[in-house]
C-alpha cells in the first residue's frame, strides 16, 4: 500500500514566531538573532492537535522554509513539544527564493514515496502554489497573521 503524508509548516502553524518578529523589524534585519530565539517559540496548541490527528492517519512530514543550518535546533523542538516523529524537510541554507517556490519543490521530491493528503500551511502565497500542484491544502489561520513574517517569507526568502 502507498503511503499518504500530512504535510505541517512550523512557522505560524506549530510554533508561535511572533516574540520574535521585533528583529526583523525596521531596515536592519537581525537574522542571526531571529533565529537564536527559535527554541523559545512557545507551540501553538491547534497546530499540535492538527498533527497529532492526521498522524493517526497519515505519516508526518515537516515542510519549513527555515534554513537547513537550523535542522538540530528545529527538531529539538518538535521533539520537546511533543509532536509526531516525521521526515523535516528544510530549505537550502543559501536558497533566498520565496516560500511558496521553495516549498512546492521540496515537497515534489517526496511526493513520488506516496499521496500528499494533507497541506497546512498559514503563508496564503504557500498554500495557493501547493493548491497549483494539485496538494489539498488547509490554510492554518489560528496564529497572528503577520506582514513582518510575510516578507521574511515571501521577500526575503529567509523562513
Amino acid at each position: 500500500m502507498t503511503p499518504s503524508f500530512a504535510v505541517f509548516d512550523i512557522d505560524g502553524v506549530l510554533a508561535d514566531v511572533t516574540h520574535r518578529l521585533h528583529h526583523l523589524q525596521g531596515r536592519r534585519k537581525n537574522w542571526a538573532a531571529f533565529f537564536a530565539a527559535a527554541p523559545h517559540d512557545p507551540l501553538l496548541v491547534e497546530g499540535r492537535h492538527r498533527a497529532l490527528a492526521a498522524a493517526e492517519q497519515h505519516a508526518i512530514v515537516y515542510l519549513s522554509g527555515r534554513p537547513e543550518r537550523l535542522r538540530g535546533v528545529t527538531q529539538a523542538w518538535l521533539d520537546e513539544h511533543d509532536l509526531p516523529p516525521g521526515a523535516l524537510l528544510l530549505r537550502p541554507d543559501r536558497d533566498r527564493r520565496p516560500a511558496r517556490l521553495v516549498k512546492p519543490a521540496l515537497l515534489d521530491r517526496i511526493s513520488t514515496a506516496g499521496r500528499v493528503a494533507l497541506v497546512v500551511d498559514d503563508d496564503e502565497a504557500v498554500c495557493t502554489a501547493m493548491a497549483e500542484h494539485g496538494y489539498p491544502v488547509v490554510h492554518a489561520q489560528w496564529s497572528t497573521w503577520s506582514p513582518t513574517l510575510r516578507s521574511a517569507q515571501e521577500d526575503q526568502g529567509r523562513t
